[in-house]
């Protein structure tokens, strides 16, 4: 039998009234702080792009795929943001960075570096890095949209802000100067 995944479809402005975990609480205490405006709506955990299908139609915004890679030996980390529908080939990052091998980073690795687990990766825990670990890798066409979402560092809530916002006020305050890539629509463009 298939599960059901719940979620309220009301969409709702700023923080949560009822108790969150210190990451998630964080990540508004951030964004509060930087007077960014967000919408929020709470759901089922999303560990796929498809089950956060539903929480971009409460929103109606595109939730961006984030994915938490490293170079083979385990030395450089990166968060890449890119959309969520497009295919991601290694091989298409990994000659724009001038990697000879990315894949994608251990967990043990994402949870000490940005504080947050598999299905949970975000630029919002780019905050968890204060000593620079991570390079914040962005897909241009992620900056085209006029808005953009992801998850609060945990799974069961989507935010949607301005991309302005998450270009000139969020991304300064976290200290990471973006690389910006152009991933192709498919792997043999």
């Amino acid at each position: 039998m298939e599960e059901t995944f719940h979620i309220d479809t009301v969409c709702h402005s700023g923080r949560p009234s009822d108790p969150r975990s210190a990451k998630e609480t964080a990540c508004y205490d951030l964004l509060d702080s930087l007077g960014i405006a967000y919408e929020r709506v709470d759901h089922d955990a999303a560990m796929t792009m498809e089950l956060c299908h539903a929480a971009e139609g409460v929103l109606h915004i595109s939730i961006c795929k984030n994915l938490f890679l490293c170079n083979r030996q385990k030395t450089k980390f990166y968060l890449l943001l890119m959309p969520g529908g497009k295919p991601f080939h290694t091989k298409d990052l990994s000659s724009q960075l001038g990697c000879a091998r990315l894949s994608f980073g251990p967990p043990e690795d994402m949870e000490r570096l940005l504080g947050v687990t598999p299905g949970s990766a975000t630029v919002l825990a780019l905050q968890n890095d204060t000593a620079g670990e991570v390079a914040l890798v962005i897909d241009r066409a992620v900056l085209q949209a006029p808005r953009f979402g992801c998850h609060p560092c945990i799974n069961t809530s989507s935010l949607a802000f301005s991309t302005q916002d998450l270009t000139e006020k969020l991304l300064p305050a976290l200290g990471h100067v973006p690389i910006l890539v152009d991933l192709p629509e498919d792997s043999d463009a």
